[in-house]
């Protein structure tokens, strides 16, 4: 798909065009438009899975489960945010808020979709195995499996970020991003006339093009100066055959270190290594929020509560959970 055609099925192009996602947040062009359709498309789909989680306890469980659980992402979103942004900052990154607020809504946009897509298996075992502490457990899977397909993509498109020298500072990214000119090439040797080869010191001497029919002088082991014909050469050593260049111009050697190509960075910069750091930042505030927010499925025999009381942890729950199964 092309990155210019608007579609509400976004998840679609993130699959299989995401390099044009990729280049979209390189490039910023009409960024703010991709970032409001993956934050629809993210709702949605969060919404359709809480209501399926609601529906183990009641309808109007369904339906407050449905608003919370879009509100549990973006709310975890606006928290982690800023701090994702001021450790880019702090290590020299060069990534705008517009840039970084889309990588992460790349990443909750897979995240919501593969859960949606998960949705007739959930409500096939809650018709089927009306259990609760099993139910809750799959559903538990099934996001954490599914935000870590989404975090995948977070991780691949900072890494592209980072080969396009978004994620380095700028005085390294403008040494690496160095391109060699092509250098002139010394006058062609007229024909019948001669010219000395001198290498200079520690360099070996290069080929240079001459027209057919000159000559160059080269000196021998007794000192002596001889002419002889000049070879012109048609291929330099490691160029793919059939490789030309303009008259009279040479590509410049590289003599110390071979050249750097773009996209090619010597290490990994502190800003990556920082992301996963913030992803489990990101997870650690999720899951307490998650628990804050709750319910989400229902306690069976217990009545309808829009919150709970704040007491004990995410972990604990799940811990204990899998303990009385």
């Amino acid at each position: 798909m092309s990155g210019e055609r608007p579609s509400p099925l976004v998840i679609e192009r993130i699959l299989r065009d995401r390099g044009s996602i990729w280049q979209q947040i390189v490039t910023e062009h009409d960024l703010n438009a991709l970032t409001v359709r993956m934050l629809t498309s993210s709702a949605i789909a969060l919404a359709c899975y809480g209501a399926v989680l609601g529906f183990f306890h009641s309808p109007l469980m369904a339906l407050t489960s449905a608003l919370k659980l879009p509100l549990l992402f973006l709310v975890t979103l606006a928290i982690c945010l800023p701090t994702l942004y001021l450790f880019n900052l702090v290590f020299g990154a060069r990534l705008s808020v517009r840039q970084s607020l889309a990588l992460v809504m790349v990443a909750i946009t897979v995240t919501s979709m593969l859960a949606v897509a998960f949705a007739p298996i959930s409500l096939f075992f809650l018709i089927t195995a009306n259990d609760y502490g099993f139910f809750k457990l799959l559903n538990v899977a099934i996001l954490t499996l599914s935000a870590l397909v989404g975090l995948r993509f977070l991780t691949g498109g900072m890494q592209v970020l980072n080969d396009h020298g978004l994620l380095a500072p700028e005085a390294v990214t403008a040494k690496v991003h160095e391109v060699s000119a092509p250098v002139p090439v010394p006058a062609a040797v007229p024909a019948g006339a001669t010219s000395a080869v001198t290498p200079a010191a520690g360099q070996s001497a290069e080929p240079v093009a001459v027209p057919a029919g000159a000559a160059v002088a080269e000196s021998t082991s007794n000192g002596a100066v001889t002419t002889v014909p000049a070879q012109v050469p048609t291929q330099l050593p490691g160029q793919p055959a059939g490789t030309s260049f303009p008259p009279g111009m040479l590509p410049q050697r590289q003599w110390n270190n071979a050249p750097v190509r773009r996209g090619e960075p010597t290490q990994r910069p502190a800003s990556m290594t920082l992301l996963y750091i913030w992803i489990l930042l990101f997870g650690f505030v999720g899951t307490q929020l998650a628990w804050t927010l709750r319910p989400f499925f229902g306690s069976p025999g217990e009545d309808f509560a829009f919150f709970r009381s704040i007491d004990g942890n995410f972990y604990a729950e799940i811990l204990r959970t899998i303990a009385n199964l």
